[in-house]
């Protein structure tokens, strides 16, 4: 299990592995059915989580940064297009699943 802050009861570790300082965790929440990826940098005290679909849980826990970098997820401050792209994105995803 890892250091991170996941020990939250509706959280389920569904998977784990860790390397040099980095710990990921695919992570099911059982409330709604959610599945996360969340990533620890111990080394670097940083840390992110993903919500990924079903058919990307594999793909997503073995390159999080990959998915990270795809979906915009980063340690710089994004620039205001970045921010306008990604909420149009996230509005998109949340309507395709009501």
């Amino acid at each position: 299990m890892t250091t991170a802050a996941h020990s939250d009861g509706s959280l389920k570790e569904l998977d784990f592995r860790a390397s040099d300082g980095l710990e990921v965790a695919l992570l099911w929440q059982a409330d709604d059915e959610r599945l996360i990826v969340e990533v620890v940098d111990t080394k670097l005290g940083d840390a992110f989580r993903l919500q990924i679909a079903a058919s990307e849980a594999l793909d997503a826990f073995q390159h999080p940064y990959a998915y990270a970098a795809f979906r915009g997820c980063s340690r710089r401050l994004p620039d205001e297009q970045a921010v306008a792209d990604a909420v149009v994105e996230l509005e998109q995803e949340t309507l395709s699943h009501l």
